[in-house]
Protein backbone atom coordinates (compact mmCIF):
# COMPACT_ATOMS: atom_id res chain seq x y z
CA UNK A 1 0.00 0.00 0.00
CA UNK A 2 1.38 3.46 -0.50
CA UNK A 3 2.02 5.73 2.18
CA UNK A 4 -0.36 8.87 2.45
CA UNK A 5 0.70 12.46 1.70
CA UNK A 6 0.88 14.46 4.44
CA UNK A 7 -2.60 16.04 4.58
CA UNK A 8 -1.02 19.73 4.89
CA UNK A 9 0.95 18.99 1.95
CA UNK A 10 -1.72 17.79 0.12
CA UNK A 11 -3.71 21.14 0.57
CA UNK A 12 -0.63 23.18 -0.21
CA UNK A 13 -0.59 24.59 3.70
CA UNK A 14 1.33 24.40 7.00
CA UNK A 15 0.13 23.60 10.07
CA UNK A 16 -0.82 27.40 11.18
CA UNK A 17 -3.26 27.54 8.79
CA UNK A 18 -6.70 28.91 9.65
CA UNK A 19 -10.29 27.28 8.95
CA UNK A 20 -10.52 30.32 6.52
CA UNK A 21 -7.16 28.92 4.77
CA UNK A 22 -8.66 25.25 4.55
CA UNK A 23 -12.01 26.51 3.41
CA UNK A 24 -10.36 28.37 0.56
CA UNK A 25 -7.52 26.26 -0.22
CA UNK A 26 -10.10 23.20 -0.45
CA UNK A 27 -12.71 24.96 -2.93
CA UNK A 28 -9.63 25.93 -5.10
CA UNK A 29 -8.06 22.27 -5.54
CA UNK A 30 -11.47 21.13 -5.69
CA UNK A 31 -12.65 22.80 -8.69
CA UNK A 32 -9.07 21.75 -10.29
CA UNK A 33 -9.12 18.18 -9.52
CA UNK A 34 -12.71 17.20 -9.81
CA UNK A 35 -13.29 14.40 -11.99
CA UNK A 36 -16.19 15.85 -14.17
CA UNK A 37 -13.80 18.84 -15.10
CA UNK A 38 -10.12 17.91 -14.89
CA UNK A 39 -7.39 16.11 -17.86
CA UNK A 40 -5.34 15.34 -15.14
CA UNK A 41 -4.30 11.88 -15.57
CA UNK A 42 -4.27 11.23 -11.51
CA UNK A 43 -7.49 13.48 -11.08
CA UNK A 44 -9.66 10.76 -9.45
CA UNK A 45 -7.46 9.95 -7.01
CA UNK A 46 -6.16 13.56 -6.46
CA UNK A 47 -9.76 14.65 -5.85
CA UNK A 48 -10.24 11.86 -3.23
CA UNK A 49 -7.17 12.63 -1.70
CA UNK A 50 -8.02 16.40 -1.49
CA UNK A 51 -11.22 15.34 0.04
CA UNK A 52 -9.77 13.10 2.81
CA UNK A 53 -7.38 15.90 3.98
CA UNK A 54 -10.30 18.30 4.20
CA UNK A 55 -12.50 16.38 6.03
CA UNK A 56 -9.93 15.88 8.50
CA UNK A 57 -8.50 19.13 9.08
CA UNK A 58 -11.58 21.07 9.07
CA UNK A 59 -12.68 19.03 11.87
CA UNK A 60 -11.20 20.28 15.08
CA UNK A 61 -10.90 16.90 17.21
CA UNK A 62 -9.87 14.89 14.23
CA UNK A 63 -7.00 17.70 13.32
CA UNK A 64 -5.69 17.33 16.76
CA UNK A 65 -5.74 13.61 16.74
CA UNK A 66 -3.93 13.98 13.21
CA UNK A 67 -1.23 17.08 14.35
CA UNK A 68 -0.13 14.58 17.26
CA UNK A 69 -0.64 11.03 16.07
CA UNK A 70 0.02 11.61 12.23
CA UNK A 71 -2.54 9.49 10.01
CA UNK A 72 -2.38 6.32 12.94
CA UNK A 73 -5.00 9.31 14.97
CA UNK A 74 -7.78 9.39 12.43
CA UNK A 75 -7.34 5.82 10.89
CA UNK A 76 -10.06 4.64 12.67
CA UNK A 77 -12.75 7.86 12.02
CA UNK A 78 -13.63 6.54 8.62
CA UNK A 79 -14.06 2.63 10.05
CA UNK A 80 -12.57 -0.45 8.75
CA UNK A 81 -12.22 0.09 5.29
CA UNK A 82 -10.65 3.89 5.65
CA UNK A 83 -12.06 6.97 4.08
CA UNK A 84 -14.10 5.95 1.34
CA UNK A 85 -14.83 9.38 -0.75
CA UNK A 86 -18.60 11.16 -0.78
CA UNK A 87 -20.55 12.63 -4.08
CA UNK A 88 -20.02 16.04 -4.94
CA UNK A 89 -21.16 17.98 -7.92
CA UNK A 90 -18.97 20.16 -9.58
CA UNK A 91 -21.92 23.12 -8.82
CA UNK A 92 -21.81 22.55 -4.96
CA UNK A 93 -17.88 23.36 -5.36
CA UNK A 94 -18.25 26.94 -6.62
CA UNK A 95 -21.75 27.40 -4.40
CA UNK A 96 -19.68 27.71 -1.60
CA UNK A 97 -21.98 25.64 0.69
CA UNK A 98 -19.60 23.16 1.81
CA UNK A 99 -21.52 22.57 5.13
CA UNK A 100 -24.14 20.47 2.57
CA UNK A 101 -21.32 18.86 1.04
CA UNK A 102 -20.18 17.16 4.35
CA UNK A 103 -23.24 16.75 6.02
CA UNK A 104 -23.12 13.08 5.07
CA UNK A 105 -20.22 12.74 6.88
CA UNK A 106 -20.55 14.15 9.97
CA UNK A 107 -24.34 12.81 10.65
CA UNK A 108 -26.11 15.79 9.35
CA UNK A 109 -28.24 13.25 6.90
CA UNK A 110 -27.49 14.73 3.47
CA UNK A 111 -30.50 14.92 0.45
CA UNK A 112 -33.06 16.84 0.46
CA UNK A 113 -36.52 17.95 2.85
CA UNK A 114 -37.03 13.93 2.99
CA UNK A 115 -33.66 12.98 3.83
CA UNK A 116 -34.26 13.54 7.34
CA UNK A 117 -32.06 17.25 7.61
CA UNK A 118 -33.18 19.30 10.45
CA UNK A 119 -35.74 22.25 9.05
CA UNK A 120 -36.76 25.47 10.62
CA UNK A 121 -39.50 27.57 10.67
CA UNK A 122 -39.56 31.25 9.44
CA UNK A 123 -39.23 34.03 11.67
CA UNK A 124 -41.77 36.99 12.16
CA UNK A 125 -41.13 40.89 12.68
CA UNK A 126 -43.65 42.93 13.95
CA UNK A 127 -43.72 46.51 15.22
CA UNK A 128 -44.76 47.46 18.38
CA UNK A 129 -45.17 51.43 19.31
CA UNK A 130 -44.20 52.55 23.21
CA UNK A 131 -44.48 55.79 24.66
CA UNK A 132 -41.03 57.77 26.24
CA UNK A 133 -42.10 56.53 29.40
CA UNK A 134 -42.58 53.33 28.88
CA UNK A 135 -38.82 53.01 26.92
CA UNK A 136 -37.10 54.56 30.80
CA UNK A 137 -39.70 52.78 33.18
CA UNK A 138 -39.15 49.13 31.46
CA UNK A 139 -42.72 48.85 31.61
CA UNK A 140 -44.25 45.36 30.84
CA UNK A 141 -45.72 44.61 27.84
CA UNK A 142 -48.29 42.36 25.99
CA UNK A 143 -50.20 42.55 22.65
CA UNK A 144 -52.29 40.14 20.61
CA UNK A 145 -51.56 38.67 17.62
CA UNK A 146 -52.57 35.97 15.10
CA UNK A 147 -50.05 33.29 14.82
CA UNK A 148 -49.65 30.01 12.95
CA UNK A 149 -49.71 27.28 15.21
CA UNK A 150 -48.97 23.48 14.52
CA UNK A 151 -52.19 21.97 13.60
CA UNK A 152 -53.34 19.82 16.19
CA UNK A 153 -55.68 17.31 14.18
CA UNK A 154 -52.84 16.07 11.55
CA UNK A 155 -49.47 17.13 14.04
CA UNK A 156 -48.31 19.42 11.06
CA UNK A 157 -48.10 16.90 8.87
CA UNK A 158 -51.04 18.47 6.99
CA UNK A 159 -52.69 14.90 5.77
CA UNK A 160 -55.81 13.77 7.26
CA UNK A 161 -54.36 10.79 8.29
CA UNK A 162 -51.00 7.90 7.53
CA UNK A 163 -52.37 6.24 5.08
CA UNK A 164 -53.07 9.57 3.00
CA UNK A 165 -49.34 10.20 3.08
CA UNK A 166 -47.41 8.52 0.70
CA UNK A 167 -43.73 8.55 -0.90
CA UNK A 168 -42.77 10.55 -3.87
CA UNK A 169 -42.48 8.64 -7.16
CA UNK A 170 -40.34 11.08 -9.02
CA UNK A 171 -37.15 11.68 -6.02
CA UNK A 172 -37.92 8.33 -4.14
CA UNK A 173 -38.90 10.61 -0.90
CA UNK A 174 -35.27 12.33 -1.25
CA UNK A 175 -36.96 15.42 -2.08
CA UNK A 176 -34.75 16.53 -4.39
CA UNK A 177 -33.60 15.17 -8.06
CA UNK A 178 -30.44 15.46 -10.28
CA UNK A 179 -30.38 17.27 -13.37
CA UNK A 180 -27.62 16.47 -15.85
CA UNK A 181 -27.42 18.96 -18.73
CA UNK A 182 -25.12 18.88 -21.48
CA UNK A 183 -22.51 22.15 -21.82
CA UNK A 184 -20.20 21.46 -25.45
CA UNK A 185 -17.65 18.29 -24.35
CA UNK A 186 -18.85 17.78 -20.00
CA UNK A 187 -22.10 16.78 -18.55
CA UNK A 188 -22.73 19.61 -16.30
CA UNK A 189 -24.41 17.91 -12.97
CA UNK A 190 -26.68 19.72 -10.47
CA UNK A 191 -29.02 19.19 -7.78
CA UNK A 192 -32.51 20.73 -7.37
CA UNK A 193 -35.75 20.38 -5.69
CA UNK A 194 -38.52 18.03 -6.68
CA UNK A 195 -41.13 19.93 -8.54
CA UNK A 196 -44.05 17.42 -8.03
CA UNK A 197 -43.16 17.35 -4.23
CA UNK A 198 -42.12 20.50 -3.75
CA UNK A 199 -39.49 18.95 -2.33
CA UNK A 200 -41.10 17.68 0.74
CA UNK A 201 -40.29 13.75 -0.67
CA UNK A 202 -44.54 13.10 0.19
CA UNK A 203 -47.38 13.84 -1.40
CA UNK A 204 -50.29 13.72 0.76
CA UNK A 205 -53.20 12.24 -1.18
CA UNK A 206 -56.04 13.24 1.15
CA UNK A 207 -55.57 16.81 3.28
CA UNK A 208 -56.35 17.54 6.85
CA UNK A 209 -59.71 18.92 6.69
CA UNK A 210 -59.16 21.10 9.54
CA UNK A 211 -56.18 23.21 7.92
CA UNK A 212 -56.29 22.05 4.31
CA UNK A 213 -52.80 20.37 3.75
CA UNK A 214 -51.06 23.57 5.08
CA UNK A 215 -49.77 21.89 8.20
CA UNK A 216 -50.89 24.90 10.42
CA UNK A 217 -53.51 26.76 11.51
CA UNK A 218 -54.02 30.71 12.83
CA UNK A 219 -54.29 31.39 16.88
CA UNK A 220 -54.76 34.31 18.68
CA UNK A 221 -51.63 34.46 20.74
CA UNK A 222 -51.03 37.07 24.00
CA UNK A 223 -47.18 38.11 23.99
CA UNK A 224 -45.92 39.53 27.30
CA UNK A 225 -42.41 40.80 26.94
CA UNK A 226 -40.57 43.31 29.10
CA UNK A 227 -38.69 46.67 27.33
CA UNK A 228 -35.23 47.01 28.40
CA UNK A 229 -34.90 50.43 30.19
CA UNK A 230 -33.46 52.74 28.10
CA UNK A 231 -34.01 50.72 24.71
CA UNK A 232 -33.09 52.53 21.88
CA UNK A 233 -35.63 52.74 19.13
CA UNK A 234 -35.39 50.15 16.62
CA UNK A 235 -34.45 47.72 19.00
CA UNK A 236 -35.44 44.12 18.72
CA UNK A 237 -36.08 41.57 20.90
CA UNK A 238 -35.94 38.01 20.29
CA UNK A 239 -38.71 35.35 21.08
CA UNK A 240 -37.32 32.13 20.84
CA UNK A 241 -39.91 29.47 19.06
CA UNK A 242 -42.84 32.01 19.18
CA UNK A 243 -42.53 31.95 14.85
CA UNK A 244 -43.78 29.80 12.49
CA UNK A 245 -43.45 26.10 12.97
CA UNK A 246 -41.12 23.70 10.64
CA UNK A 247 -42.42 22.55 7.55
CA UNK A 248 -44.81 19.58 8.43
CA UNK A 249 -43.74 19.87 11.82
CA UNK A 250 -40.51 18.19 11.57
CA UNK A 251 -38.20 20.42 12.64
CA UNK A 252 -38.09 23.87 14.84
CA UNK A 253 -40.17 27.10 15.02
CA UNK A 254 -38.72 30.12 14.18
CA UNK A 255 -38.77 32.94 16.27
CA UNK A 256 -40.75 35.72 17.09
CA UNK A 257 -38.68 39.27 16.41
CA UNK A 258 -40.50 42.34 18.50
CA UNK A 259 -39.00 45.73 17.23
CA UNK A 260 -39.48 48.87 19.37
CA UNK A 261 -41.50 51.91 17.86
CA UNK A 262 -40.42 54.88 20.71
CA UNK A 263 -42.38 57.46 20.02
CA UNK A 264 -41.33 61.06 20.55
CA UNK A 265 -41.25 62.91 24.01
CA UNK A 266 -42.52 66.47 23.79
CA UNK A 267 -39.79 68.27 24.68
CA UNK A 268 -36.71 65.66 25.39
CA UNK A 269 -34.76 64.54 22.59
CA UNK A 270 -32.33 61.75 22.92
CA UNK A 271 -28.70 61.12 22.43
CA UNK A 272 -27.71 57.90 23.18
CA UNK A 273 -28.37 57.73 27.12
CA UNK A 274 -28.42 62.08 27.01
CA UNK A 275 -31.51 63.82 27.01
CA UNK A 276 -30.97 66.99 24.84
CA UNK A 277 -33.82 70.07 25.23
CA UNK A 278 -34.00 73.50 25.09
CA UNK A 279 -35.71 75.99 27.31
CA UNK A 280 -37.16 79.63 26.47
CA UNK A 281 -35.27 81.95 28.68
CA UNK A 282 -36.11 85.89 29.33
CA UNK A 283 -33.03 88.47 29.48
CA UNK A 284 -33.54 89.53 33.12
CA UNK A 285 -33.40 85.63 34.02
CA UNK A 286 -30.06 85.90 31.88
CA UNK A 287 -28.39 88.87 33.55
CA UNK A 288 -29.34 87.89 37.67
CA UNK A 289 -30.06 84.46 37.32
CA UNK A 290 -32.64 81.98 38.37
CA UNK A 291 -33.83 78.36 38.72
CA UNK A 292 -36.28 76.73 36.85
CA UNK A 293 -38.06 73.64 37.84
CA UNK A 294 -40.17 70.92 35.82
CA UNK A 295 -41.61 67.76 36.05
CA UNK A 296 -39.06 64.60 34.96
CA UNK A 297 -39.58 61.02 33.29
CA UNK A 298 -38.33 59.77 36.97
CA UNK A 299 -40.55 60.85 38.65
CA UNK A 300 -38.40 63.56 40.80
CA UNK A 301 -38.38 67.09 39.81
CA UNK A 302 -35.87 68.04 37.11
CA UNK A 303 -33.83 71.58 38.68
CA UNK A 304 -32.34 73.42 36.20
CA UNK A 305 -29.95 76.20 37.82
CA UNK A 306 -29.29 79.12 35.45
CA UNK A 307 -26.40 80.89 36.58
CA UNK A 308 -25.78 85.11 36.61
CA UNK A 309 -24.60 86.62 33.51
CA UNK A 310 -25.80 83.33 31.26
CA UNK A 311 -25.95 84.23 27.41
CA UNK A 312 -28.82 83.05 24.78
CA UNK A 313 -27.35 79.54 23.10
CA UNK A 314 -25.32 78.54 26.42
CA UNK A 315 -25.66 74.59 27.40
CA UNK A 316 -26.10 73.95 30.84
CA UNK A 317 -25.48 69.96 31.95
CA UNK A 318 -27.07 68.08 34.45
CA UNK A 319 -25.49 64.95 35.06
CA UNK A 320 -27.00 61.54 36.11
CA UNK A 321 -30.51 62.75 35.21
CA UNK A 322 -30.48 61.06 31.56
CA UNK A 323 -31.96 57.63 30.27
CA UNK A 324 -30.16 54.17 31.92
CA UNK A 325 -27.20 53.01 30.74
CA UNK A 326 -26.59 49.65 29.43
CA UNK A 327 -23.47 49.17 31.81
CA UNK A 328 -25.13 50.70 34.85
CA UNK A 329 -25.38 54.62 35.43
CA UNK A 330 -27.58 57.25 34.11
CA UNK A 331 -26.60 59.23 30.61
CA UNK A 332 -26.76 63.64 31.38
CA UNK A 333 -29.54 66.09 30.71
CA UNK A 334 -28.52 68.74 28.66
CA UNK A 335 -30.62 71.98 28.12
CA UNK A 336 -30.13 74.72 25.78
CA UNK A 337 -30.83 78.11 26.93
CA UNK A 338 -32.69 79.92 24.21
CA UNK A 339 -33.63 83.70 24.87
CA UNK A 340 -37.42 84.65 24.93
CA UNK A 341 -38.27 87.62 22.83
CA UNK A 342 -42.30 88.77 23.72
CA UNK A 343 -43.81 90.11 20.31
CA UNK A 344 -46.23 91.99 22.11
CA UNK A 345 -45.36 94.61 24.43
CA UNK A 346 -47.93 96.87 26.32
CA UNK A 347 -47.14 101.11 26.27
CA UNK A 348 -45.71 100.90 30.20
CA UNK A 349 -43.43 97.98 29.20
CA UNK A 350 -42.13 99.70 26.07
CA UNK A 351 -41.56 102.72 28.27
CA UNK A 352 -39.78 100.68 31.13
CA UNK A 353 -37.39 99.31 28.11
CA UNK A 354 -36.90 102.77 26.56
CA UNK A 355 -35.87 103.93 30.03
CA UNK A 356 -33.33 100.71 30.62
CA UNK A 357 -31.97 100.68 26.93
CA UNK A 358 -29.45 103.46 27.74
CA UNK A 359 -27.86 101.62 30.41
CA UNK A 360 -28.61 97.70 29.14
CA UNK A 361 -27.88 98.41 25.36
CA UNK A 362 -25.08 98.43 22.73
CA UNK A 363 -24.30 102.19 21.32
CA UNK A 364 -22.64 102.17 17.72
CA UNK A 365 -19.28 103.36 19.26
CA UNK A 366 -18.98 100.40 21.65
CA UNK A 367 -20.30 97.96 19.12
CA UNK A 368 -16.39 97.48 17.67
CA UNK A 369 -15.08 97.08 21.47
CA UNK A 370 -18.23 94.30 22.12
CA UNK A 371 -16.88 91.95 19.04
CA UNK A 372 -13.26 92.04 19.85
CA UNK A 373 -13.47 90.92 23.53
CA UNK A 374 -15.97 88.24 22.20
CA UNK A 375 -13.36 86.98 20.14
CA UNK A 376 -10.76 87.51 22.82
CA UNK A 377 -12.64 85.50 24.73
CA UNK A 378 -13.15 82.64 22.03
CA UNK A 379 -9.16 82.40 21.12
CA UNK A 380 -8.93 82.32 25.66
Amino acid sequence: MAQKRDYYEVLGLDRSATDKDLKKSFRSLARKYHPDRSTEEDAEDRFKEIQEAYAVLSDEQKRAQYDRFGHKGVGASFGGGGFQGFNMNFDDIFSGNLNDIFSSMFGGGGGGRGGGRSRRGRDILVNHPISFQSMYDGDKEEMELDLQSTCSSCEGSGARDSSSVSTCDTCKGAGQVVVRQQMGPFVQQSTQACRDCRGEGQIITHPCKKCHGDGTVSKSQTIRFTIPSGAPDGTRMRMRGRGEPAPRGKGVNGDLIIELDVQLHPWFERDGADLIMSIPVGYPDLVLGTTVSLEHIDGKTLEIKIPKGATAGETLEIHGRGLPRQRGGRGNVVVLLKLHIPTKLDKATKKQLQELKGSLGVSPDDFGDKVREQAEERRQ
